[in-house]
């Protein structure tokens, strides 16, 4: 015979989440009938779309779907009996097991459910002897609250009446008090769905922030709006959590904060501040703005978020000044000008803001043929123009404008006589080559360019209408080194000037030494490698051209300034270091790598015994400016550029270093005579009697000395109308002639012969 139902004790309820492929759900209590099992879909009753298996058994069973329940979904299985008898036992009839056992099985079940149901009540612990807990009469408890007395027993308290926090000290006060402590948008019924026009409930809101002095929660949501929405300076501050979309009248400001008046918005945080126009402005109404803040003064405002307007954000000056606060930026997008920095009156100012970050962009696509700014400063005509010592840290703009100039896309734009506006660390994409356009009589401003697409070639344009200049700008990307190296150790600002006739066949520069990619005969030392002068140089009008085989550089000693800055004026030049030892003997690639540049790699070339760039100098690489980086072990190098693929014309180099050294440029020594134009040398003389008319000479060495060079000579003691002469007969030889022009004969006392050559 089959076993009769047992109950264990099992609590008659079970939980699952759907995966949204299962269908089957165990339950392991009994049940006695398919209609003893409840079941709450997301804590809705529900009664069909399943079967219930396992009835009768005492393990329990399974509830199986037509269709899988949806993922997520929370699924609660409860066993619920009917509080009913249906049975009956007859006097003197049989009393059967079976009867009598379901019976009991029933009432056992029944008690289950109330254990399980009493479980989630509020109730005594078991540590206290029962009271009465008993709930006032409907009359004494309507519209009170619910508490507990001096004794712990239930009672009410009037709403009208005062509660207190449980801290020491607390103020007692109403629990609407309490609770209009911290005004949200959604006390007024905004809902934030982005769908439902919240504007009338924002208004609202913000209206009954400023009457209270109180402090407004815009929560999580996307708020439409189709009116725009101001808020009262008057009110403590604003915090968004979500964010406006603004599907108003164009022409108008979505957002105002302040609402002027002679009473200036001072010491106010407003943070997370996020606008966004639901289509975006056509760029021709500049009325057409995000957000306006209006008389600030020593404020805090975090701007996270302006999109699609004519102009984003406006700070503005009207009653009073907009002053000494600090704006935290972040994603300024789609906008004409991300930022304005108005004046509105005569008597309202705009001057010292700090701006912390910002990200200035532009889609590629938006309106592609109209100019568009990052940051403007600009005034109503006759309104205060003076604006003075604005600060910004680190924005980035992303103009879009690089590649079309018929419009611009600057990330400044000054239409005033503003003064003393930093900028630190910027950064521009696409931007046109110009870190601002001045319209105005701008004055002191400085722009440090962080990094440009444009590299180092960017600068500051001037509108006709601009009488002031004065502005800086720090380019620093891959050029840091050469705006902060202001030690120059070697300069020939032009180079055709600066050369001269070697020899005959051989050319010269000053303060250089000329380099050959092919220096044979067993060379091995500095003076081996650096020539006064070399055959095939072709001199232009400004420069020299660099034929194959032929370089430049100035010869430095390296023993206590390891980076040098160099700077050349040339079509495309090659850079090359040579690289000596304290003893100025040629140090290899066998000591490792000795050079290293800024903006390249630097590779070993065997065959001219020299380092060499991996590419050409240019402005469209980035590459034009270099820094050379030596290893300690290199006492003595040439710094320079040769001729690697292409002839070209150098004009122009420099060298520079860290002005806490002052390293020396090597030139025109007895034992390095390159880079000179002028040679000296002397030597001692006693002339014999010389007659009337009649001459004496002296054969002086001076290593160089070519004929056709000028030459120069003198006595170091008193002639006495003896005149000396001097010409260059032979190679390294100047020929002294003492001319004696008197009329009787003279004889010169010992001295020295001084002679001086120079090369043309």
């Amino acid at each position: 015979m089959p076993e009769h139902i047992r109950i264990g004790d099992i609590a008659p309820r079970v939980h699952y989440v759907a995966d949204g492929v299962q269908t089957g759900f165990t339950y392991p209590f009994p049940i006695f009938d398919a209609g003893d099992i409840a079941l709450l879909r997301d804590g809705v009753p529900s009664g069909f779309g399943f079967t219930v298996e396992g009835a009768g058994n005492s393990s329990g069973g399974t509830i199986r779907f037509a269709e899988a329940p949806a993922a997520g979904t929370d699924l609660t299985l409860l066993r619920r009996l009917p509080i009913a008898r249906v049975t009956d036992f007859q006097s003197n009839g049989v009393l059967r097991a079976a009867t009598l056992n379901d019976e009991l099985d029933q009432q056992v079940a029944s008690l289950q459910e109330v254990r399980d149901d009493a479980s989630g009540a509020i109730r005594l612990d078991l540590s206290e002897p029962p009271s009465g807990m008993v709930l006032p009469l409907r009359d004494a408890r309507a519209d009170k609250l619910l508490g507990f007395d001096a004794t712990g027993e239930v009672t009410v308290y009037g709403r009208t009446g005062t509660v207190a926090a449980v801290f020491p000290g607390a103020i007692p006060r109403s629990v609407e008090d309490k609770l209009a402590e911290a005004l949200t948008a959604r006390d007024f019924g905004a809902v934030g769905d982005g769908i439902a026009d919240d504007g009338p409930a924002l208004q609202a809101a913000m209206n009954a922030a400023g009457s209270a002095g109180l402090y407004l929660l815009i929560g999580e949501g996307t708020f439409r709006t189709t009116m725009p929405l101001m808020l009262p300076g008057s009110a403590v501050g604003l915090t968004m959590q979500g964010s406006l979309l603004y599907a108003g009248p164009g022409g108008q400001a979505a957002l105002t904060i302040g609402d002027g008046g002679a009473v200036r918005n001072a010491t106010k945080i407003y943070q997370g501040i996020r606008v966004v126009r639901a289509t975006i402005s056509d760029w021709t109404n500049f009325n057409d703005i995000g957000v306006v803040l209006r008389n600030m003064d020593s404020s805090t405002i975090e701007v996270r978020h302006v999109e699609g307007f004519t102009i984003g954000i406006r700070t503005l000056g009207v009653e009073r000044g907009f002053e000494d606060s600090n704006l935290f930026l972040g994603r300024i997008i789609n906008n004409c000008v991300g930022l304005d920095i108005h004046c509105q009156t005569a008597s309202a100012w705009n001057t010292s803001v700090r701006y912390h970050g910002g990200h200035f962009a532009v889609a590629s696509a938006l309106y592609p043929a109209v100019s568009r700014y990052g940051i403007r400063f600009s005034a109503e005509p006759g309104a205060y123009i003076a604006h003075n010592r604005h600060v910004f840290f680190g924005p980035a703009f992303e103009l879009q404008a690089r590649d079309r100039p018929a419009i611009l896309g600057v990330p400044f734009l000054s239409e005033v006589s503003s003064r003393a506006v930093l900028a630190y660390g910027m950064r521009m994409e696409g931007c046109s080559p110009y870190a601002a356009y001045h319209t105005g009589n701008a004055q002191d401003h400085v722009y440090e360019v962080a990094w440009a697409s444009q590299g180092y070639l960017v600068d500051v344009l001037y509108a006709p209408t601009s009488a002031r200049v004065g502005a800086v700008v720090r380019a620093l990307h891959q050029a840091a080194a050469h705006r902060e190296f202001s030690r120059e150790i070697g300069g020939v600002p032009n180079l055709r000037a600066a050369a001269f006739r070697w020899n005959a066949t051989q050319t010269g520069f000053d303060k250089l030494a000329c380099l050959s990619s092919n220096v044979s005969g067993g060379a091995a030392t500095l003076a081996d490698f650096a020539f006064p002068g070399l055959e095939d140089y072709v001199l232009t009008d400004r420069g020299v051209i660099l034929p194959g085989g032929r370089g430049l550089g100035f010869v430095v000693d390296t023993r206590r300034a390891k980076e040098f800055a160099l700077a050349v004026d040339a079509d495309n030049p090659r850079l090359v270091v040579q690289c000596f030892d304290a003893a100025m003997n040629l140090l290899t690639d066998a000591s490792g790598q000795l050079v290293r540049a800024s903006g390249m790699s630097v590779q070993w070339n065997a065959a001219a015994h020299w380092w060499q760039g991996s590419a050409d100098m240019t402005d469209a690489d980035l590459t034009r400016l270099q820094v050379v980086r030596l290893e300690w072990v290199v006492a003595y190098a040439i710094i320079g550029v040769a001729r690697i693929g292409t002839d070209y014309e150098v004009r122009a180099m420099r060298l520079s270093t860290d002005p806490s050294v002052s390293p020396p440029l090597l030139y025109g020594l007895p034992d390095l005579r390159h880079g000179a134009r002028e040679l000296k040398a002397q030597a001692d003389w006693d002339p014999p009697s010389i007659a009337t008319g009649g001459t004496a000479q002296l054969n002086v060495t001076l290593n160089g000395a070519r004929p056709g060079d000028f030459a120069q000579a003198a006595y170091s003691l008193a002639t006495s109308g003896v005149v000396f002469l001097a010409q260059i007969g032979a190679q390294d030889v100047v020929t002294v002639t003492a001319w004696n022009r008197t009329g009787a004969p003279v004889d010169l006392n010992a001295g020295t012969v001084r002679v001086r050559v120079v090369k043309s």
